[in-house]
């Protein structure tokens, strides 16, 4: 089987999505984000990848402050509007029922099945985007999303997103343990 070269694109692979929460202009704003990834153990960090013409981003910088939750599957039509309509011309504060943890400036929203609440810790500078690093000061989510003291996605049941094609989908069957199925792996002799 041959690779074929697809070029310098962003290659087409499932991403969770989630709802980025920050006071904007002193009131709640919400942005749909698929770019996003953990960033440290110890201290927990979360970033975040934003154009650099998005409403939401000045709030984060002047309230040093930000959510990330984490939408479920029959969330998808709100979570869509929020990633289509902008906080500039739109007042999406009402869109859900909302929260807060100990940061009053970073606005949490009690549908999403798992929310984490963080102070800034630093923007990286990325071409057309910003990235926002962000120490996760609390999370939150509900017994009903919990296996055994630890969330269990598939109660969760979140959102997922693939591009190129931006479609919405869900997530699959668990395959393996993970730091486990490894250990049944047979090196070929050499």
């Amino acid at each position: 089987m041959d690779k074929i070269s697809l070029g310098s694109v962003i290659p087409a692979y499932p991403m969770p999505v989630s709802l980025v929460g920050a006071h904007v202009d002193g009131k709640p704003n919400f942005l749909a984000v698929a770019w996003f990834t953990m960033a440290g153990y110890k201290p927990p960090r979360i970033a975040i990848c934003l154009g650099k013409g998005h409403y939401t981003n000045p709030g984060i910088k002047e309230n040093r402050t930000f959510s990330v939750c984490l939408p479920s599957e029959d969330m998808v039509e709100k979570t869509d509007y929020c990633g289509i309509v902008s906080g500039k011309k739109t007042d999406k504060s009402e869109v859900f029922d909302l929260f807060y943890g100990d940061l009053k400036t970073a606005p949490m929203i009690k549908d999403c099945p798992l929310c984490a609440e963080c102070v800034l810790a630093e923007i990286i500078e990325g071409g057309l985007n910003e990235i926002f690093v962000g120490e996760i000061k609390g999370t939150y989510t509900e017994d009903r999303y919990l296996t055994d003291g630890k969330p269990d996605f598939r109660k969760m049941k979140p959102l997922i997103l693939s591009q190129p094609d931006t479609s919405y989908w869900s997530l699959g069957e668990e395959v393996a343990k993970a730091w486990n199925i490894g250990k049944r792996y047979k090196a070929k002799p050499e």
